[in-house]
């Protein structure tokens, strides 16, 4: 038997972990580092030569509960053998396992997705770790830690260069030249240096 919730007020949670919203986040730290030389730069040159972007990193920990709204909705619209048992209503793991599966198939996937944070969106986002607690008194409950990265997404273009006539430097900036194979010519030595050593004599 199914139940009808469309009556009851609810709230879209504004943090997701890609399509997997968050019941309740606790904690959320976001990282930016910029890499940057350890080697001197020469005066005047381009400091943006020296230094580039990493991946932008998130760490969120989150939480869900049988006892929520959407806990008790999937209990409700499920198996009733599934809700009753040792004389009460068991909110099991049932729901919660459900969110536990599918960040583990998230995690599987290696598809990109974005995280919905409190501060930021982040894009192109890979889940790189994914820990679970459970206690005495989190039984009922999913608390998770969630570490997603960036990957930084770049575009190649094929161009064509201009003739190696045309060019002021073709060794330096000409397209590769396919030069055949080269094979190894014996070494003469210089008058006065080394001989073979079927010259050598007792």
């Amino acid at each position: 038997m199914a139940f009808d919730f469309s009556g009851l007020i609810t709230f879209t949670p504004q943090r997701a972990i890609g399509p997997i919203s968050a019941y309740v986040t606790m904690e959320e730290v976001g990282t930016d580092d910029l890499q940057i030389t350890e080697h001197p730069v020469e005066l005047g040159a381009s400091v943006t030569d020296h230094a580039f972007k990493r991946p932008a990193e998130i760490l969120i920990r989150c939480g869900w509960s049988n006892a929520s709204l959407g806990g008790i909705a999937a209990i409700l619209n499920g198996d009733a053998s599934t809700i009753f048992g040792g004389g009460g209503v068991l909110f099991g793991s049932d729901y919660v396992s459900k969110i536990y599966a599918q960040l583990l198939a998230l995690q599987a996937s290696r598809q990109l997705f974005d995280v919905t944070t409190g501060k930021r969106l982040y894009r192109n986002m890979l889940m790189q770790s994914l820990s679970q607690t459970t206690d005495d008194k989190s039984e009922n409950t999913l608390l998770v830690t969630v570490r997603c990265r960036e990957v930084i997404i770049v575009q190649t273009q094929v161009t064509t260069l201009p003739p190696r006539e045309d060019q002021a430097s073709p060794a330096a900036t000409a397209e590769t030249v396919n030069g055949g194979i080269k094979q190894p010519a014996p070494a003469v030595p210089s008058p006065g240096g080394s001989a073979p050593p079927s010259s050598w004599t007792n």
